[in-house]
């Protein structure tokens, strides 16, 4: 007999709860690797992020997990557990496991690398952004197996964790254009969101992006004096906001 809903979400509660120390060492392991993307001493911790992660993907179950190298960037990691189910729809998780920058005179109470355990809290930097995130859908996926009985997730469930968020992802267009058949999907979640509280789940249906553009602007060739010619002359600080408002205005 299939497990009700109610008989199945108490299985999760009962196999996260009985796995939370596993979790929280493993998340602590991967949290000491400072994978900071936007400073070049930091790049082989990137790599290092990463492949910690295919690793641990791959002992977590998923049968494919691979490290994606980018041309000339940081490496994304890539997993997929298809469902013994053919009909099954295909979701994809999206996340990042680098990292800002982080260091003890930035007001932090102890080393940002050097996960530590206060009042219950686990404080690290890529604590919640994003480590934290990314690493909890491993252990929802074998909450997900043990509720249910199955040897298989119920959805084709793909995981593409990119190591260049924090820095922009300058290389994430070309990489996703490249590996677009194997990125195939019918629904994407972003695991890089907030929550509405601390015990309310939430729901994200939308995030800010990033627009970089250079504006160029030409004023006079020589000082002129704003009394005299002030409002006819054009003023190029003017001009940039004007231009600015219009590019704000077509991007609502």
């Amino acid at each position: 007999m299939s497990p009700t809903p109610d008989s199945a979400v108490q299985t999760v509660r009962t196999y996260i709860s009985g796995h939370r120390d596993v979790f929280l060492d493993d998340l602590a392991q991967w949290l000491r690797i400072a994978s900071v993307s936007v400073q070049p001493e930091h790049a082989a911790h990137v790599r290092d992020s990463a492949r910690w992660l295919a690793g641990h993907l791959s002992a977590t179950g998923f049968p494919v997990a691979e490290v994606w190298e980018t041309d000339g960037g940081h490496p994304a990691v890539y997993a997929e557990w298809p469902s013994d189910d053919p009909d099954a729809p295909t979701v994809l998780v999206y996340g990042h496991h680098d990292v800002q920058p982080a260091a003890r005179e930035d007001g932090w109470h102890t080393d940002p690398f050097d996960p530590v355990t206060r009042d219950g809290r686990l404080y690290a930097r890529g604590a919640a952004d994003d480590k934290g995130q990314v690493l909890f859908h491993t252990l929802g996926v074998r909450a997900h197996l043990a509720a249910t009985g199955r040897t298989t997730p119920a959805v084709h469930l793909k995981l593409l964790v990119e190591g260049e968020e924090e820095a922009g992802s300058p290389h994430f267009r070309a990489l996703v254009e490249t590996r677009r058949d194997r990125l195939a999907a019918d629904a994407v979640i972003v695991s890089d969101t907030g929550m509405w509280s601390e015990t309310t789940p939430t729901v994200c249906t939308g995030m800010r992006g990033l627009a970089e553009c250079q504006i160029t602007l030409h004023g006079p060739g020589q000082d002129i004096h704003s009394g005299s010619f002030g409002g006819a002359v054009p003023n190029p600080a003017t001009a940039a906001e004007r231009a600015g408002v219009d590019v704000l205005a077509g991007a609502v």
